[in-house]
């Protein structure tokens, strides 16, 4: 008489975003939050990820928040963009800066005076910034000036020449820090993350610039 063999269904393995979030699952904010941190690193790239939690910034801020670096730099203001022409300053040479994120699902109500909890609670740009002063290569050590022979003038023009082009670059450098750490150019930034969790929602995770204040447009 034939025997019927016995058939085994094994439960599928979790996601690594399901594993990732289950143990925050009691907590809906802290499960979204953790989800697009998962988005940011894998997806997007970003490095340095930290969650701030309520509290910790400030004594206003209700919900937590991400920091981290993406890859490059995600928004350029557009009196930057115009100092950049200006000076020759490419996107190579601006290094990516630790960037905000507020975590906030499709459909979730928001306020102004929430908006504004957040923003309060970012830490404030850094305006400083130091030159070394560099010193006089025309001088020897003992300070006195050297008589220069004809093979010489030429190297020395050419190294003056190089040294007042670097001091020259590192001023522009110096001024487009000070103004990108400063309200010249926008001031706090942050991106507003919302995630597709409604009905049918696919977990797409879209992110807005938000600004402290307005942008004037340019004229073309």
């Amino acid at each position: 008489m034939p025997t019927l063999a016995k058939t085994t269904f094994s439960t599928p393995s979790p996601s690594a975003l399901t594993t990732l979030t289950a143990p925050t699952s009691q907590t809906p904010i802290a499960s979204l939050t953790i989800q697009i941190l998962h988005n940011l690193q894998h997806q997007h790239r970003w490095t340095a990820l930290h969650i701030h939690e309520p509290l910790t910034l400030s004594p206003t801020q209700r919900m937590p928040l991400i920091s981290g670096i993406p890859p490059q730099t995600l928004y350029t203001h557009p009196d930057e963009q115009a100092y950049m022409l200006e000076h020759g300053i490419s996107m190579d040479d601006v290094p990516a800066e630790r960037e905000w994120v507020i975590p906030t699902a499709q459909g979730q109500v928001w306020s102004l005076r929430r908006l504004a909890e957040c923003f309060d609670a970012l830490p404030l740009p850094d305006s400083k910034h130091h030159l070394d002063a560099g010193a006089d290569i025309n001088k020897d050590d003992d300070g006195a000036v050297s008589e220069p022979k004809s093979g010489e003038v030429r190297e020395k023009k050419e190294k003056k020449e190089k040294k007042g082009k670097k001091q020259n670059q590192e001023g522009v450098f110096a001024e487009y820090n000070r103004r990108k750490r400063g309200k010249a150019w926008g001031g706090k930034r942050a991106l507003l993350a919302m995630v597709n969790r409604g009905m049918g929602g696919d977990g797409t995770v879209v992110y807005y610039v938000v600004l402290e204040g307005s942008v004037k447009p340019r004229q073309n």
